[in-house]
């Protein structure tokens, strides 16, 4: 038989169209294959050394020091402000295994997944960077306390370990109203983080929270009571007063005398025997409780 029979007959035709067609198969599986087992796994549309979005449920934040307190993203924080929240945290950390952590940033989604509230975001940070000692001896512990800030947002929270239960929430919003909030929305931003890393301290401490900040119609009343007291003084001088007058006043300046005594006192009280020694990350997690607030 002739080579061009061959060529021509019917069957050496299946053959050739089956032979091509496995060969195209088996192209297109090794093709797949490889594009499966590369970086990326076949994403096309992201380009070559592009950041990678990030992933649910985690931060995208390292933690500062052991005791540097402070992560300022946002720049909010002058010089002198972070020295003085530095101060205060480091003394309550050594007294109560307490660290108070301050954290600003921009915005959220910028280190998180886009639409996670606040509250979310700081009970997954607290969590991942494990705030607070968990136990301290033998004894099961837990009171990190962490202040965050995020500036476009609008938003600041308050996140309390679980050693806390939710025994100080009420005092943590009460520190968010009075102390954060109405500073932030004068547009200090650092002298709200102060005010609210010193009123924690003081929770932290079982004392009494400072005052809010006072009004100018708060001034024209204490002034006026101020010159009310003054007159009455000066008028029972003037008319030779009854004795009772006198044991009055006496009273009034005695509660006030200690008053200021206590205040002046208060912050020597609080503290542990031998302090602290560790750092501010110590497997810590959060109890859910807290405060939130937006401006």
């Amino acid at each position: 038989m002739s080579r061009r029979n061959a060529f021509t007959r019917p069957g050496f035709g299946r053959c050739l169209l089956l032979s091509a067609t496995f060969a195209i198969a088996g192209a297109l599986l090794a093709v797949n294959t490889a594009v499966a087992q590369a970086p990326g796994g076949g994403d096309f549309g992201a380009a070559d050394g592009a950041e990678a979005a990030p992933a649910v449920g985690r931060i995208n934040l390292n933690p500062p020091g052991p005791r540097e307190f402070i992560l300022d993203k946002a720049g909010l924080i002058n010089e002198a402000d972070k020295q003085k929240i530095k101060k205060i945290a480091d003394k309550l950390l050594t007294d109560k295994a307490a660290p108070i952590i301050v954290v600003t940033i921009e915005s959220m989604s910028k280190y998180a997944s886009a639409g996670l509230r606040i509250e979310t975001f700081a009970r997954l940070l607290f969590d991942q960077w494990q705030v607070g000692p968990v136990k301290v001896g033998n004894t099961q512990w837990n009171y990190g306390i962490l202040l965050l800030v995020s500036k476009d947002d609008r938003k600041a929270q308050i996140e309390l370990g679980a050693g806390w239960r939710r025994d100080k929430d009420a005092q943590a919003q009460q520190i968010m109203e009075e102390q954060i909030i109405p500073r932030f929305k004068q547009g200090d931003f650092s002298g709200g983080i102060v005010a609210g890393v010193e009123s924690l301290d003081k929770m932290a401490r079982d004392l009494k929270l400072p005052s809010p900040p006072h009004s100018t119609s708060q001034y024209v009343v204490s002034a006026v009571l101020l010159g009310l007291a003054v007159f009455t003084v000066v008028s029972l001088i003037r008319r030779g007063s009854s004795g009772w007058a006198w044991i009055f006043w006496a009273a009034l300046l005695g509660i006030v005398g200690a008053m200021l005594y206590q205040m002046a006192t208060s912050n020597s009280r609080g503290g542990s025997g031998g302090g602290f020694s560790g750092g501010s990350f110590g497997g810590g997690f959060s109890g859910g409780g807290g405060a939130t607030g937006s401006w």
